[in-house]
């Protein structure tokens, strides 16, 4: 996904696609995501969730590999919606739905905030080394000396290699991450679907928010604004998910303090503000520092929301209550890129940059008013 994240919108630029048909393509990819967390959260438990990923990480790599043999539009759409292809940068594909019911029986309630933590910050690791891989169409033409097409689509050709390896690392999980003893739900219990109807409305908010933000737009516009390209954006966002990674600790470690849904507010409310600052900084430096300041909180939410929506339904209960919010996350990603194309072409190119944010504060003291009372077991007091 860092991998994806950095290559995508600077590959359909050099192809001929405009900012609001790179923002399309992100669009298409993100929905693919939200078609395919619809999709797992139906069959994981009765498919197996193992084998789920490794069907996931198989349309993934054939994904790339389309995009890496063509540059007509309407394939290049096809396979950005099919192959899940991620401009954000981040994993917010559907096997995060699987991978969020499959962790909680690995840990206790105590500890289960922690794990999650733990499992963020190898994702975000990965993060940090394809962002990094990201570079590496900047060092094919400069090194190789391949011509700008190329240099993406053996970029491509690698990103399909690491999803098939992916897959082929799921063989390799013990069974216990499976369905244990329960038979696989069809819907929500009656005192479950309130609070997750609820949790998914308002998480669609901030995921429509942060479609506005995907790595993909957010590089395309230091590229516009400072003529900068993958080899400082490689390096930069390699930065950025090491930051987050770390950061998921620290929010462990909060949220043991004060609780989960005030680590998810308190953390995420000044990076919205601190990101509306960055299209005023006069230069580079300034607005790549104001940036990672940013992104050393913006994802302190990341380990405390998947804790808490698992932590408050059945076990049984978990893959679907994590799918659906997934689901409405997935659709507001897909939607929000094509809308910050059409902004950056029509407005201003700034626009995403103060839009996202806003709509995250709303949506950060909606959390907060709705769910500050309702507390994961680790957090309520004894009978």
């Amino acid at each position: 996904m860092g991998l994806s994240g950095i290559i995508l919108a600077l590959h359909l630029a050099t192809i001929g696609f405009n900012a609001w048909s790179i923002g399309l393509v992100v669009s298409l990819g993100l929905l693919g995501c939200a078609l395919g967390t619809l999709i797992v959260t139906a069959i994981a438990d009765r498919l197996g969730r193992r084998a789920t990923l490794i069907l996931l990480s198989i349309l993934m790599a054939l994904g790339g590999l389309a995009l890496a043999v063509s540059s007509k539009s309407s394939l290049v759409m096809v396979a950005a919606l099919v192959g899940m292809v991620n401009g954000m940068g981040r994993d917010r594909g559907a096997g995060v739905t699987v991978e969020q019911a499959m962790l909680p029986q690995t840990a206790s309630e105590s500890n289960r905030t922690v794990a999650f933590a733990w499992y963020n910050l190898i994702v975000d690791g990965g993060h940090a080394v394809g962002s990094l891989l990201g570079g590496l169409p900047a060092w094919l033409r400069s090194q190789a000396h391949a011509p700008p097409l190329a240099s993406y689509q053996w970029t491509w050709g690698l990103y399909s290699f690491l999803c098939l390896t992916a897959g082929a690392l799921v063989l390799r999980l013990s069974t216990s991450v499976e369905l244990s003893g329960a038979a696989p739900i069809t819907r929500l219990s009656p005192s479950s679907r309130p609070f997750v109807a609820k949790f998914a409305a308002l998480s669609g908010l901030d995921s429509f928010a942060g479609g506005f933000l995907t790595t993909a737009m957010l590089g395309y516009w230091f590229f516009r604004r400072f003529g900068v390209d993958e080899s400082l954006l490689g390096p930069l966002f390699c930065l950025v998910r090491i930051l987050n990674g770390f950061s998921h600790l620290g929010a462990a470690w909060i949220a043991k303090r004060i609780g989960l849904v005030n680590t998810m507010v308190f953390t995420h409310l000044p990076s919205s503000l601190l990101l509306m600052t960055v299209p005023l900084a006069p230069n580079l430096p300034v607005a790549v520092l104001l940036f990672l300041v940013r992104e050393s909180l913006v994802e302190m939410d990341v380990p405390t929301r998947q804790s808490y929506i698992v932590a408050i339904v059945k076990e049984e209960e978990r893959t679907r209550a994590a799918g659906i919010t997934n689901l409405t996350r997935g659709m507001g990603w897909a939607v929000a890129p094509m809308i910050a194309g059409s902004l950056m072409r029509a407005l201003s190119l700034s626009a995403p940059l103060v839009i996202g944010p806003g709509l995250k504060v709303a949506y950060d003291l909606l959390l907060y008013r709705a769910f500050r009372h309702l507390k994961p077991p680790e957090e309520r007091a004894p009978a």
